[in-house]
């Protein structure tokens, strides 16, 4: 039988076995190659960000900065409601200060919003102090603004006029120290990261976060001057939004007319209200991975012409009745003004603070992201003491008027319907009470006939001009300051305007910088509670209804105009190139041997069979999504903890399975803690 002769040839098997062998091989080389250059890859260099358009030839130089600025958080008063038996309780929110720094290569500007009720004379003396021994002259007096947000919820005890101290129970050291150091804290950061960048300006709208909580006072303003105005608020937030050359967020500031008083006068926890929560919202949402008051983005909120504007958007009721209340004087039949008050849009004031500061949060994130107005130009600053007691202000070229000594009318014991007072008065009072006068002559004098005719028709309460013991009662020595950056002034007022006082304002610097070329269309910025705080400036015609708003306006009905012809002279300086020649003005005083009403702290003591850290009542094992976890231990009182500055009192933390390792996940300064 004949068989095939196989001769130096492949079977079948070995030939298929072959190609395999070569796919493989072909195979393998591919996979090593691909996984060469994908390596390759990891090491090399990143690709760096495509630059943005049309940079400056000549960019700012801009540094961000943060720090906590939190207090005692237990026993000491809280600031903005002028009630002894609101004291800290606790925390809601920790309080932060925020400051930006730009410079044009020849001069800087510094501006710092501070999540507190005000700036106080006595804050800003101590800060720009600590600012000199660090820096010299480069932070002074000229180019440093300090604003306080206004939240009610900061703690008080930071001032040296006497009615400040009698409502703050005194000088409280350990008040302002942590503020003091959180001010100057939050400028080492931002002058620390400074470096080129551009800033972006835009504005826009907020609907129905902002209420004008006393509309028969606005209304007295000429008709013709409100047709102007769509509403008797102002509804305008403008934002300005930093920047790296390559186009990367370094923060945003906004500016908006609200009173950060969603959490009200029953309130006993530190919290930084409802701006204090849009700055939470936008920092949470830019420094992913951090926890909140850390990582490099900063997102400031400040309040703008706010002095006669609520975020209670429901507007007041009686409580005790569920009625409107009276609309000319804020009182209800049974009660007075203490059962009149203002709530929501929330069902309580944590709710409500939400509701507010994430509108407001919304609404700058949107303009964030749509900016494309950049500002060009040098920087300047101009500042003045002014003696807010004797100012001649030129009405026209035949007429002038002055401003007054300080005094309290009587509504100003009636409050607002944010927290109105305990006694008997009522807002629009413009005749005094025989009652209330005789015990107020009987203990610190009448008011003088000069005083009385200088504020009229005030119904003069407090003549706190006329009172010096054991210090003043209140300023005389006020600052005026302007700073501009590009296009856009910041203009810091030493209280708080109303609606119609801050556009004046505003029209007043806008008229004066457009005369040079270089402001054309500039973008005039009102930012309250700035420097010193005087209470409020009303327009003269809301100040002839002495509401709560009049009878606060302690230099007289004259005082927004004495103001406006100050800030005309700061933003005419600038315009003409001439703040040099600009007076400085007389300095305040600084007082020595300010004294503290708040007594110690008791010696913490542990109860009878517990030591401290010992837990009473535990946390559950097991929660759903939605339900409070509350835990109680053996505790000493926070004000014995010394600085607590970039602490936490709390810290809740998540295990992870995977690495057998846990991580923080909450700290005090969350939403989500109290």
């Amino acid at each position: 039988m004949a068989r095939k002769a196989v001769c130096c040839g492949l079977s079948s098997l070995e030939l298929v076995l072959m190609v395999l062998f070569l796919l493989m091989t072909g195979i393998a080389v591919a996979l090593i190659t691909v996984l060469a250059i994908n390596l390759n890859s990891q090491t090399e260099k990143p690709e760096e960000p495509i630059p943005s358009i049309n940079p400056p030839k000549n960019p700012y130089l801009i540094g961000l900065g943060r720090a906590d600025c939190t207090g005692p958080a237990a026993d000491v008063p809280l600031m903005g409601y002028a009630n002894l038996e609101q004291t800290a309780g606790g925390i809601h929110t920790r309080l932060f200060s925020r400051a930006f720094i730009v410079d044009d290569g020849s001069k800087r500007v510094v501006f710092v919003t501070a999540e507190i009720g005000m700036i106080s004379q006595r804050l800003r003396l101590e800060v720009l102090k600590e600012l000199e021994l660090k820096y010299g002259d480069l932070y002074r007096q000229e180019n440093v603004i300090l604003s306080g947000t206004h939240t009610h919820s900061g703690l008080a005890g930071y001032f040296q006029y006497t009615l400040f101290i009698i409502t703050s129970k005194g000088y409280i050291k350990s008040s302002i120290q942590p503020i003091v150091n959180g001010i100057v804290k939050s400028i080492d950061v931002a002058h620390k990261n400074m470096r080129p960048g551009r800033i972006f300006v835009s504005k826009g709208e907020i609907v129905g976060s902002n209420l004008n909580r006393s509309p028969h006072s606005y209304l007295n303003n000429p008709e013709e001057e409100r047709n102007r105005y769509k509403s008797n608020t102002d509804e305008q937030i403008v934002t300005l939004k930093f920047t790296d050359l390559d186009g990367d967020g370094m923060g945003v500031f906004s500016w908006f007319a609200v009173h950060p008083v969603s959490m009200n006068y029953t309130n006993r926890m530190v919290s930084s209200d409802n701006l204090g929560y849009a700055s939470y919202l936008f920092e949470q949402e830019k420094n992913i991975g951090y926890l909140p008051g850390e990582g490099p983005f900063v997102a400031a909120f400040a309040t703008a012409n706010s002095g006669d504007v609520t975020p209670n958007t429901r507007g007041p009721y009686c409580i005790n009745t569920g009625e409107r209340c009276d609309y000319l004087n804020s009182s209800c039949p049974i009660g007075g003004t203490r059962m009149c008050v203002a709530f929501g849009p929330g069902n309580d004031i944590f709710d409500s603070t939400r509701i507010i500061g994430e509108n407001i949060y919304r609404k700058a994130k949107e303009l964030y992201g749509s900016a494309k107005q950049e500002l060009r130009g040098s920087v300047h600053a101009a500042h003045q003491w002014v003696n807010m007691t004797d100012v001649t202000v030129q009405l026209d070229s035949t007429h002038s008027v002055k401003t007054c000594k300080p005094a309290l009318g009587h509504s100003f014991a009636a409050g607002t319907i944010d927290g109105g007072g305990d006694l008997n008065f009522t807002q629009g009072a413009v005749e005094g009470d025989p009652f209330w006068d005789g015990i107020r002559d009987a203990l610190l004098g009448a008011p003088s006939k000069e005083i009385q005719e200088c504020h009229n028709p005030k119904p003069i309460l407090f003549s706190t001009g006329e009172m010096n013991w054991p210090f003043p009662w209140h300023p005389d020595i006020v600052d005026v300051q302007i700073i501009t950056i590009g296009s856009v002034a910041i203009v810091a007022v030493p209280g708080e305007a109303t609606t119609m006082s801050g556009r004046r304002i505003r029209e007043g610097v806008k008229q004066e910088l457009e005369k040079n070329a270089a402001f054309t269309n500039s973008e005039v910025v009102i930012t309250g509670l700035c420097n010193i705080y005087t209470h409020y400036i009303t327009t003269y015609e809301e100040y002839q209804v002495q509401r709560y708003e009049g009878a606060s306006t302690i230099y007289g009905p004259h005082t927004l105009s004495a103001y406006i012809q100050h800030f005309r002279g700061l933003a005419r300086a600038i315009a003409e190139g001439k703040v040099g020649e600009l007076p400085k003005g007389p300095e305040p005083p600084f007082f020595s041997n300010l004294f503290s009403l708040l007594g110690e702290p008791p010696v913490d003591r542990s109860p009878e069979n517990t030591t401290f850290g010992d837990v009473l009542q535990q946390v559950h094992p097991v929660y759903k999504v939605g339900e409070v976890a509350s835990v109680t231990f053996v505790a000493g009182n926070p004000r014995n903890s010394g600085e607590m500055r970039d602490k936490t009192f709390v810290t809740v933390e998540k295990f992870h399975n995977s690495t057998s390792t846990w991580e923080v996940v909450h700290t005090d300064a969350s939403w989500e803690t109290r």
